[in-house]
């Protein structure tokens, strides 16, 4: 009975937010509500409520620190110095550049949202792929690689596998610190490959791949806030 309930409320749960009669908020309050309701654990639902949410509490509060702080260093123009680095060193080299597209999403992954890494990674490195007539896809899949190392602990499947497993962020995270070592060298191996694979494929010799010379400047307080922003990261991590 348990079983059969749960596995109806999976699906009707599935069902209410593909079809998108309801907003996915309302779907995960009322579904699991009626799925309780169903087994006849009505009484007990408020507990429920309030032991999910404290054990969920910290997780979110993690994340939406990490969102708030990332993007306020962003306004700030902490990473632009960064991201204009990158653009700069890559040049019309494809092996620069699409390690350049690796490192890029790396550092605009920091806060953890996969949405706000494409949504600038992308835009500010197509227009190279386009002049240089490199394949989209290697954009889209060095850039997916990239944030899908997910190498911060408050990156969404860290902060899931904590709230389902009951554990500390810390607890998962710190054994992982090799194996993420390993998966960054991945990315970069991969995406210099590829690189290499689009520059046989145009037949662009490397010495006429020339990088641009624009100077970059840093903008008002970077040190203090850079500094800020290292010392919150190794607290974190």
């Amino acid at each position: 009975m348990l079983e059969t309930v749960a596995a109806a409320t999976l699906l009707a749960l599935l069902v209410a937010i593909m079809s998108q009669r309801i907003s996915p908020l309302v779907a995960l309050i009322l579904v699991p509500v009626a799925g309780g309701l169903a087994i006849g654990a009505g009484a007990h639902l408020p507990a429920y409520m309030l032991a999910g949410i404290t054990r969920i509490a910290p997780v979110a509060g993690m994340f939406v620190f990490a969102i708030l702080f990332f993007g306020l260093l962003g306004d700030a123009g902490v990473l632009k110095p960064l991201v204009s680095g990158v653009l700069r060193a890559v040049g019309k080299d494809p092996k620069r550049i699409t390690l350049g597209t690796a490192l890029l999403a790396l550092v605009i992954h920091l806060d953890g949202s996969g949405a706000v890494c494409f949504l600038i990674t992308i835009p500010a490195l197509r227009p190279l792929y386009d002049e240089l007539g490199m394949d989209r896809r290697i954009l889209a899949c060095t850039a997916s690689m990239a944030a899908g190392v997910n190498f911060l602990p408050w990156t969404g499947p860290t902060l899931r596998a904590g709230a389902a497993l009951k554990l500390p962020v810390g607890e998962i995270f710190t054994p992982m610190i090799g194996v993420q070592a390993v998966g960054l060298g991945f990315v970069l191996a991969v995406s210099w490959w590829l690189g290499l694979r689009e520059e046989r494929r145009l037949g662009i010799s490397t010495a006429a791949a020339t990088a641009p010379a624009e100077r970059i400047t840093l903008p008002a307080r970077f040190w203090p806030n850079a500094l800020l922003a290292l010392v919150v990261i190794g607290v974190m991590v």
